[in-house]
Order: structure tokens, then sequence, then C-alpha cells
């Protein structure tokens, strides 16, 4: 009888081993051995789960498919040499949901608010005009509201001239050098407005602020694209406006405090507004110079030796964004553009529907916002009652702007956040036209207040555009040339109320028919 020698049985120490082994043959397994993270799309299940971009398993893969994963692919879209974050490239990186997770709020934590802080700082010195006028600043200066006009007009005329060449510059040296630059530029013409002397000076200081704040809002969004994605990039931006009007609110407040200064020195309040909200906004632009690094993989610097990101961190940040976008590659943080790139962006027809509309959006709102504090102190309220009486509309704006923002992304449509504007506006505008002398000024109060805090659509318009821009060099020229129509329209709607029109404003009539 023959006999086969039997196979003993494993010993729970060899299983132990065994396991051992295999766990240590899994964990060897190079990341870019895994599989792609399931698509986005797939995981919008439901109406409300359109922004649920992350899945329960944190631990799962995020990296999400893109044309890197075709070797043909791969050489199209492959990052030139002179493209900054070239180092960081690699087709085969994976990483998962907790670490992108972790990586955004990081750059949220240290580009996002930074970005926010410094739009603090231009509209401080672009907007305290507004509360400028509550302490009888035109008749200190011997001027009319005409003058008011014709100063806005040339502020804004500036400020889009300003737009493509200051985005250019931006774009050669790149704008963790041209923004700081700005700011301390304007904020030195912003604090010599202590010692205007009438018309001429304000309209030399009207027209220098304007051309030296031009440029700063396309400089920075395209900033921000070097971090976000295009979903990601939307409601960012919209936080970043939310600072526009958070600091209507804090301006309000300052205001009414400065102003109280009045008669100190023999200065007028007005006087020590500009002064001081100039020294605040120089002293974040000299800051910026510190705060703003070049790019997701240029943040070491001589007083930040280890930089704010780590070396998996980076690449994360870098194959995330060109996985989203390849196009972002296609030039460096720190090229120029030629005049025959120039020309190719600003001859792209699908972008000009934007811009058109970028110019008329803000028409019909754009006046009773213009002239809000004015037109209470007209109606008889105080000077510290119209700077406070305008705080409702920005708490109520700020409101809107982010309520828009998220229902543009939920229901993925740009052009239906555009329609609610003008729906929210014309009902508005119908019941200011029918307004008498004899309407109480609190209702005029609230009426205009519902205007003025109106759905803020603009950062939703930036993002698109900057997300139909399908080149570097096209987003540089898309995010100036929208903004400067946007400027335009402002010079518009700046020019419709007239010296004869108060305290009703009743010219009103010109924004309903704009609606």
């Amino acid at each position: 009888m023959s006999s086969h020698p039997q196979n003993p049985l494993p010993s729970a120490k060899e299983e132990d081993d065994d396991k051992k082994r295999v766990s240590s043959d899994i964990a060897s397994i190079s990341m870019s051995e895994k599989p792609l993270g399931a698509p986005i799309e797939t995981r919008k299940r439901f109406f409300w789960q359109r922004f649920r971009r992350v899945p329960s398993d944190l631990d799962a893969i995020a990296t999400q498919p893109s044309v890197f994963d075709d070797p043909v692919g791969l050489e199209s879209y492959r990052p030139p040499p002179q493209y900054e974050n070239v180092h960081r490239f690699d087709p085969n990186a994976r990483w998962t949901w907790r670490e992108e997770i972790h990586v955004v709020k990081k750059i949220d934590t240290r580009i996002m608010i930074w970005a926010c802080i410094m739009f603090f700082g231009l509209d401080l010195d672009r907007t305290n005009i507004s509360q400028a006028n509550t302490d009888n600043f035109l008749d200190d200066l011997g001027m009319t509201t005409n003058d008011f006009n014709l100063g806005n007009t040339l502020f804004r005329l500036c400020f889009l001239t300003a737009e493509l060449p200051s985005q250019l510059v931006s774009k050669r040296v790149g704008p963790d050098v041209w923004v700081p630059t700005q700011m301390i530029l304007w904020s030195t013409v912003a604090i010599c407005q202590f010692w205007l002397q009438g018309r001429s000076s304000f309209l030399a200081t009207r027209c220098l602020l304007g051309f030296l704040q031009g440029g700063f809002i396309p400089d920075v969004v395209l900033y921000l694209s070097y971090f976000y994605t295009k979903t990601e990039l939307p409601i960012r931006l919209a936080f970043f406006w939310v600072s526009n009007y958070l600091t209507e609110i804090v301006s309000a407040f300052l205001a009414t405090g400065i102003l109280r200064l009045r008669g100190t020195g023999g200065h007028a309040g007005w006087r020590y507004l500009f002064l001081i909200e100039g020294l605040i906004t120089l002293s974040l632009g000299i800051a910026s110079i510190f705060l703003m690094p070049a790019g997701p993989t240029q943040t070491k610097a001589w007083f930040r030796p280890n930089g704010w990101f780590t070396e998996r961190e980076e690449y994360i940040m870098v194959n995330r964004i060109l996985r989203d976008d390849p196009s972002k590659s296609d030039m460096h943080n720190r090229e120029g553009l030629t005049p025959r790139m120039i020309f190719d962006a600003l001859k792209d027809w699908r972008m000009w529907p934007l811009y058109i509309l970028g110019m008329t959006h803000l028409i019909p709102v754009g006046p009773p916002q213009t002239y809000l504090t004015l037109s209470l102190r007209n109606l008889g309220f105080t000077t510290t009652q119209a700077n406070l009486l305008s705080i409702p509309a920005t708490v109520l704006g700020m409101l809107l702007l982010l309520f828009t923002a998220y229902f543009s992304e939920v229901v993925n449509s740009r052009v239906l956040s555009t329609i609610i504007l003008q729906i929210w506006a014309l009902p508005m505008l119908i019941a200011l036209y029918t307004f008498t002398s004899n309407t109480s000024q609190w209702v005029y109060f609230a009426v205009v207040s519902l205007i003025t805090g109106y759905p803020y659509i603009h950062p939703i318009q930036v993002a698109w555009a900057s997300r139909n821009s399908y080149s570097v060099r096209t987003r540089t020229i898309s995010a100036s040339v929208y903004n400067m129509f946007v400027q335009a329209g402002a010079i518009i709607y700046a020019n419709i109320y007239k010296a004869d029109d108060k305290p009703l404003c009743k010219i009103a009539r010109i924004g309903l028919q704009a609606a």
C-alpha cells in the first residue's frame, strides 16, 4: 500500500506569520497601483447632496480620473519643464479624502483668509467716501452732488483702465509681488486725502486711487486659481466678497467713532477717517509681502524656512489641481503674455456674453447703493444714524450672497442665479418710484435697504468666467476684461442720480427700466 506524505496543518504561529507577510505585501503596494477614486458625479444621488463631495469612508482614494491616466493624454498635457510646480507632478499619485480635506483646510487657513483680509483693505479705502458724505464732506470742499458723480466716474474710469495693464504686470512679476505693491501705493494716496482742499484735489485723488486699485481683484482671483479646483473656487469667491460686506459693517462702526473727531485740531472728521483707514490698509499691504507665497510649492522663504506645506501636501495640491484642469500648467507664474496671446484671448467670442452681463447686471441696484448714506442724511437722519442704518442692508446682502452662491452650485446653473437679482430688484424699484415727499422716512429706509441688500452675483460670474477660460492666458485676460465691463456698468449708474433728484432720487425709474 503506497503511502503519500501528509501535509501537516499549519501551526498558529505560521498562520500569524502568513497574515503578517500578506499585510506587508499589501502595504508595500505603492499608492500609484491603487485604483482611482470614484468620480464625484456618481455620488450626487439626491438634490440636497450635490455638495457632498466626500464619501463616508475618508480613507478611500480621492484621486479623480483625468487625461493623465491615458498614455496619449499624459504626453499631450504633461506640464512643461518651466512650470514652477513640475517637480511635484506625478500622474501615478494617489491620496485619500482625509488627506485632501486636510490640505484644503490648510489652504483655506493660510491663503484664503488672508486674501479676504486684503480685500477688506481694498474696500476700506474705496468705499469710505460714502461715510465721509455723512460728515458734510461735499459742503466742506465746496462741491455738489454732480462733482461727486464726476469723481466717482473718474475713479471707475481709471479703475477700468488699469485692469488689464495691472493683470499683465501681475502675470509677469507674480501676484505675490504686485498685489502688496498695489496696496502700499494706494494706501499712501488714501492717507493723503487728509489734506484735500477742493474739487481739483478730490478729482485727482479719485483718479489715482482708481488707477492703483484697478486690477487688484482679477490679480487675486488668478492667484486663488493656483490653489483651488473649478468646483471649489465659486464658494471661496463668495466668501471673498463676504469680506466686502464685512468691510461695510466694520467701516460703518469705525466711521461712527472717527467722525466724532470733527473739530479736533481744527480738522473735519472725514479727514481723520481717510487718514486712519489709510494707515490700516498700509499695514495690511506691508504684511502681505510676507503672507503671500508665490504658489503651492513656493512657500519657503528666509523668514519661513520650513514653508507652509509638507512635500506630501505639495504633491496633493499640485496633482489635484492639474487633474481638475490640466491647462493650469501651460504657463508658469512669472511668465508674461505676448501681444499675440492677448489678442487670441480677447477674440474668444464665447466669453463676450459674460462680459456684457457684467456691465449690465448691477445697473438697477447700483444708484440706490451708492447714495444710501447720503439719501438717509437728506431725509433727516443724523450722521451717526445714517452710518448705522446702512448695516442692515449689508447683512442682508451678505446672507443673500452666500445663499445665491450655494444655490448656483446646487442647481448647477449660473444663469438662474443671475436672474434672481433682477427678480429681487424689480418690485423694490417699483415701490421706490411710487414714493412721494409724504412717504415716511422709515418706509423709505426699509425699501431702499431691501434694494441695496440684493443678492450679489458678481462672485458667481467671476468664477463662471474663470471656469470657462480653458488656459492660463485666457483666464488672465478674461478676469480683467470682465471686471472692466463691470466698472463700465458702474460708470453708467454713477451718473443716474443728479443734484436735483434729492431727497427721494425719483430718477430711480432709470434703474427700473434697466431691470
